[in-house]
């Protein structure tokens, strides 16, 4: 039985099984993954998951609980693990107090998207990074396979997406134990493609054998690749949510108050086509958003308790109110020409361990690793000693800015804690004429 069919099978038992005044959501998600782990550029770990969930709610008036449940994957097994989940949460909803801000989406919407995309198997995969890793201390880890989402509700909407995608993140190490670190991600997996991202790293890697260059704390033009800037944008994308604006408590606070804005280059988008999420959420149809137009702010993500509470229009947001297919506009700088842009200073792969140091002032630090290089005349010199970084968003994107790269790259979320995760960021690299290293 296909994941489609599973899921339908177990809302048309859950719809036949509604008594009175209840009302029910049915949330599904499904995974059939391959995982393979390399060392010294071998494979050295590989697997096969196939795993479904399904989180079942019961409303009753302004009351509400829920259930989550594994699946064996059959009918004769799941139907009576969810007749059981129904059974219990009938029993527990007389114990629960009304929910003042629940407001429930009893719209009939569909949304359903199946991308036809078509990846290798993970052994065909591994054996192209094999092969390409030939003489390279390859580190790395590949997860692909397809994934699924449902949702459904006892009022009629109805919400399903399948789509297939890869994530490849490794890092090459020297002998003397640096490291460039790089991935490869998407939906159609190219050789070619993967071809050109290990020999950039290559590239790299051979400076890594010169000794390293030792700065002194202070400003450095500096370009932020899109897997740095991420890293920044990534803390603070929860900024947009309509309940922490609200509260005061958003690191983009004074962008939405008007005491801030960022530069005129940065236009940021939460969009439904294109990314690696569902159109849905368990809130309803997500809505295409523009949150930063030409570096003023736009729109803020509303789930329906934050409508609720604030008073505002719920616009499909998840519970926790952030993008879950963020997307930066492109500038006007070729990616070949970062190097001569760049002149003397600092180019960051990579930015690790990030965390608020003012949170109001949207002040980030964390610290460089993997392969950051001192930069002369727009030529490679030498790797730099790890620092900590510590400077503002609004300083990064806002006067600090001299341009983005043309093409936003697709980076996808390498977590698998209990399941591979879903979402996506297109992200440009960022030339800056100053990023402060503090010790």
């Amino acid at each position: 039985m296909d994941a489609r069919q599973h899921f339908c099978e177990l809302l048309a038992h859950l719809q036949a099984q509604i008594k009175g005044e209840e009302g029910f959501t049915l949330a599904y998600s499904a995974e059939q993954s391959g995982f393979v782990r390399f060392n010294h550029g071998r494979v050295r770990q590989a697997g096969q998951v196939q795993q479904s969930y399904v989180t079942l709610a019961l409303y009753q008036g302004q009351r509400h609980a829920e259930s989550r449940l594994a699946l064996g994957g059959t009918l004769e097994e799941d139907l009576p693990r969810l007749q059981q989940a129904l059974q219990q949460l009938r029993a527990v909803l007389p114990t629960l107090s009304d929910d003042p801000y629940l407001r429930l989406n009893r719209e009939a919407w569909r949304s359903e998207l199946a991308v036809d995309a078509t990846l290798p198997d993970s052994a065909v995969m591994a054996q192209q990074i094999v092969s390409a890793a030939s003489g390279l201390d390859l580190v790395g880890f590949l997860a692909v396979g397809p994934q699924y989402q449902g949702f459904a509700s006892s009022w009629g909407a109805f919400g399903w997406y399948a789509a297939s995608s890869f994530n490849l993140e490794f890092s090459l190490f020297h002998d003397n134990g640096q490291a460039v670190k790089s991935a490869y991600a998407g939906e159609q997996w190219d050789a070619q493609a993967f071809a050109r991202k290990l020999e950039d790293a290559r590239q790299q890697l051979a400076y890594l054998g010169r000794p390293a260059k030792a700065l002194q704390p202070g400003a450095y033009r500096a370009y932020l690749a899109p897997a740095a800037l991420e890293e920044l944008i990534s803390l603070c994308s929860w900024g947009f949510g309509a309940q922490a604006l609200a509260s005061g408590g958003s690191p983009l606070q004074r962008l939405f108050s008007g005491n801030a804005e960022l530069s005129s280059r940065v236009t940021l988008e939460e969009r439904i086509e294109g990314g690696l999420a569902p159109a849905f959420t368990a809130e309803g149809p997500r809505q295409a958003l523009r949150l930063v137009s030409q570096g003023r702010p736009g729109e803020r993500l509303v789930s329906s308790r934050s409508a609720a509470e604030y008073g505002l229009i719920a616009n499909g947001a998840c519970s926790g109110e952030y993008p879950l297919s963020l997307r930066m506009h492109g500038g006007e700088l070729d990616e070949q020409d970062v190097l001569q842009r760049l002149g003397s200073g600092l180019y960051i792969g990579n930015l690790w361990y990030g965390n608020f140091s003012d949170l109001p002032a949207a002040r980030l630090t964390g610290m460089t690793r993997f392969a950051t290089f001192w930069v002369e005349d727009g030529q490679i010199q030498a790797p730099v000693d790890t620092m900590r970084f510590d400077d503002s968003l609004f300083d990064v994107l806002g006067a600090q800015l001299e341009a983005l790269t043309r093409e936003p790259e697709l980076l996808l979320p390498g977590g698998t804690y209990g399941a591979r995760q879903t979402g996506s960021m297109a992200l440009p690299g960022a030339l800056l004429s100053r990023f402060t290293l503090t010790l």
